[in-house]
C-alpha cells in the first residue's frame, strides 16, 4: 500500500504552452489544472489560447483525458504502490 493519500506534480505543458499541476489520488483518479482551464475553455480562454497558437506557429489544444503526459504520471505513481 502506498504511504501517500494525494500527490500532485506541476509541469510545463508544450500542448497549451503552460504549467499545469496533476492531481493523482491513490485510488488512481487524475485531475490536471490544464484540462479544467482549457479543455472546456470560456471565451476568453480560448481567445488567449488562440493568440498563444499564433505567437509560437503550432496548433495549442487541451487532449483532457486523453493527455500521455497525465496518463505517464499517474502510471508511474501507480506502479510504485
Amino acid at each position: 500500500m502506498a504511504d501517500w493519500e494525494i500527490t500532485a506534480t506541476t509541469i510545463f505543458c508544450d500542448d497549451v504552452d503552460d504549467e499545469v499541476t496533476i492531481i493523482v489520488n491513490q485510488d488512481g483518479t487524475v485531475k490536471c489544472t490544464g484540462s479544467q482551464k482549457y479543455a472546456k475553455a470560456s471565451k476568453e480562454t480560448a481567445k488567449e489560447l488562440k493568440k498563444k497558437s499564433k505567437k509560437t506557429g503550432k496548433l495549442l489544444a487541451c487532449k483532457g483525458a486523453a493527455c500521455s503526459k497525465v496518463k505517464k504520471y499517474r502510471n508511474e505513481l501507480l506502479k510504485k504502490k
